[in-house]
Order: C-alpha cells, then structure tokens, then sequence
C-alpha cells in the first residue's frame, strides 16, 4: 500500500488504553492547528471500537479549541445507548486536560427501507478532469510553503476539481477524490476516511462570492461544527463527486453543505458544516484569533 495512506490508516486506528478510551496522534499537514477532518475521523474510530454489528449513519460534532499537533489525543467514548437496532455513542476529543471536539454518533443494524435520493450533478468525469496540482497552482501558491509540500507529496487522496468559470461567484463546487492505492474491503476504515476528507475544503465553498484577500492574511477560517450522513456503503478507493454548495454568510460565519455521489450516480453520504469567516482589517490582521486559542 502507498506509504502515505498507510501512516493515515495508522493514524485513525487509534491505540486502545481502556475499554472506552483511546488515544490518537496527530499529522502535520502544514496548517496552524491540528486538521479537523482527522480529530473527526479518529472520533468516530473511537465510537466504532465500541460497537458490534452495527454501521455508523450519523455523526454530529463541535470543535471547540484548536488541535495540537505536537500532543496526542485522547478519546473518551461514552456508550449512551445500545437499543433494538440502533446504538449511540458520545465522544469527548482532550488535550491538555480540555476538550477539543464533541461529538455523537449513530449506528444502525442493517435494514432495508423505502429508498429516493438527490440527483446527481451533471458534470465531467474524473478522466476528464485533471489534478489539483494543475488546476489550481494559483490559490497553491498562496498557501503556505509546508502545506503545498504536503499537497504534492504527502497525499491520501487524489483530487480533481472540475473545472467551472472563475467569474461566476456562484457559491459552488465540485471535486472528484479517491484515496491514492486500493483498501481492505471494511466499511469501518471507509467510512473513517470519508469523514476525514469531507472536511476538505467544505468552509471555503462559502467564500467563493466574495473577493476576499486571502493572500493579506486578513481572513480568519475556522470551522465551528461538522454534520455527516451515510446513506449507501462507502467505497473511498474509487471515484466519489464531493459536490458542495453554500445557501448562506451571515454574522461571520459560512454554512456549506455536500454530497457524496459515486460514479454510477447513487448518493453515498451527505456533510454540512458552520465555520467562522471574519474579514479583519489593519493591525488586527495580524492577531491571532481569541476564539479559536481558548
């Protein structure tokens, strides 16, 4: 298997130290804090060590303080409720003592049920689209220099953005992924990975309207809370369309929803998120974000 997808499959094990606790380390992939895609994908790995015979559907979670990556991370999982057909767990991600993220989790015994579902956007394919790396190498460069090393080394994914015209401000967009080598057949490890790559540029959908000067370092980004359904079983070592919108900015904040879609059309799983977007000006560019420290 590649190396990279490897350390990440590693990484969301996690390492048992009681029955309901875990404990995870941290990757960095050139940003401030630690990732959020990988607290929530390790929360959730936290939940599913708790369960038997039942499949996650649902998680909803809080980031309250930022990761760090040079700490590990324990999970504290509190199994609410094990019903007839479906079981809730609670998980508290700490560091230093406080909590990082909140998140609960549903999971379901296998049932079959009446079925509709979105359709799919009408877009080009992934052999139609090319990578990241070629598509975007203008708003790569703007990142900082140990992020782009991670974009064109250090990948999981592959990522191909469909193409769409830059000067149509709609708040939409839509990106093939797949992770970059075949996985073992457990649904558990997709569904893992699917919730650490759904945070993959999500919050910045709600920005696309607006000239906003990133480059200036005079936008604080954050997100605040993560939402995510599975409806179909995930298959994340081929093709999915995350196709995200945002319907709303107001007060700070940007909420942007998305779609999982696989290449035959069905919907997989469904993601939305509230995040701060604050456009700061002057000398308070260059403070760092109160809210986001403690």
């Amino acid at each position: 298997m590649h190396p990279v997808l490897d350390d990440l499959i590693t990484l969301l094990n996690l390492e048992r130290i009681e029955d309901n606790i875990f404990r995870g380390e941290s990757r960095d992939i050139g940003s401030a804090q630690v990732f959020g895609g990988q607290v929530l994908g390790q929360a959730l790995s936290a939940a599913q060590h708790t369960v038997d015979g039942r499949v996650a559907h649902s998680l909803h979670a809080y980031f309250l303080r930022r990761g760090d990556m040079e700490a590990p991370i324990v999970y504290e999982v509190d199994r609410a409720r094990d019903g007839g057909s479906f079981s809730n767990r609670r998980v508290v991600a700490i560091q230093h003592g406080r909590p990082i993220l909140n998140l609960a989790a549903s999971f379901q015994s296998p049932e079959q049920g009446v079925e509709h579902q979105a359709r799919m956007p009408e877009v080009p394919g992934p052999g139609d689209c090319r990578d990241i790396l070629e598509t975007e190498s203008d708003q790569l460069q703007k990142m900082p220099e140990k992020m782009r090393r991670h974009m064109a080394d250090k990948r999981a994914f592959e990522i191909r953005p469909v193409l769409q015209d830059s000067r149509s401000g709609m708040p939409q967009k839509n990106v093939w992924l797949r992770t970059v080598d075949t996985l073992p057949a457990t649904l558990a490890l997709h569904q893992n990975l699917l919730a650490y790559a759904s945070d993959y540029e999500l919050l910045s959908v709600s920005t696309l309207p607006h000239d906003l000067p990133f480059g200036k370092g005079a936008v604080i980004m954050a997100s605040l809370d993560h939402a995510l359904w599975f409806h179909r079983p995930v298959h994340i070592d081929e093709w999915l369309l995350y196709s995200m919108d945002s319907p709303n900015a107001s007060g700070a904040r940007g909420l942007a929803r998305g779609q999982f879609f696989n290449q035959g059309g069905e919907l997989i799983a469904s993601t939305a998120q509230e995040g701060l977007v604050r456009v700061v000006t002057g000398a308070a560019s260059k403070r760092s974000d109160p809210k986001l420290q403690d």
